[in-house]
């Protein structure tokens, strides 16, 4: 029986959209990316584990084109959340989303939908972008990239007032501060 591997990123829980983003992170000094066959797992146990860590993995399979499509949909976004004027990321990320569509649907709970695809292999990416586009007509001053210079990571605020600034506090937040104690202290 195998064992699942554990998840490497330093953040983890996001919104998909941000998720997918946050498959890259910076790890001493240098760009990591949890689909490029790193820390002991293929590209495709890789995308095994992200598809796993968002309540995906019963509906689409790591396979190479799912994967595919995820990296196409990640560029889009990235692009789409580093500058939200950016009309080519617009088109990029409607290209995404046209290989998808939500069929209205009626439940036992009443009115429903549900997302289609032609071709599943796009399942994955499709929803993340579906899931940008719900993020931007929630609270778009709420995506946020950490406020740090090294971090790459993106999360979607939560915090009452809206002023959350780092990826985490333990981590990017922590090392912020001790950086403007020792300044602090240097200047005595």
């Amino acid at each position: 029986m195998a064992t699942e591997a554990t998840d490497p990123r330093p953040l983890t829980g996001e919104p998909i959209a941000l998720d997918l983003l946050n498959t890259r992170w910076m790890r001493e000094g240098r760009l990591t990316d949890l689909f490029a066959g790193t820390f002991g797992l293929t590209r495709m146990e890789g995308l095994a584990l992200w598809l796993r860590s968002v309540g995906l993995e019963r509906r689409f399979r790591a396979d190479a084109p799912t994967l595919i499509h995820l990296l196409t949909a990640r560029e889009a976004l990235a692009r789409a959340v580093a500058d939200p004027a950016d009309d080519g990321a617009r088109t990029l990320v409607d290209a995404v989303l046209e290989h998808g569509r939500i069929r209205a649907t009626l439940t036992a709970e009443g009115p429903g939908e549900r997302p289609e695809f032609e071709d599943p292999s796009w399942g994955p990416a499709w929803t993340a972008a579906r899931n940008y586009l719900d993020l931007l007509g929630a609270s778009p001053d709420r995506i946020r990239k950490c406020a740090s210079e090294t971090c790459v990571l993106h999360f979607h605020d939560t915090s009452r007032n809206g002023t959350r600034r780092w990826c985490s506090m333990a981590v990017c937040g922590n090392r912020a501060k001790a950086s403007r104690h020792y300044a602090r202290t240097r200047e005595r």
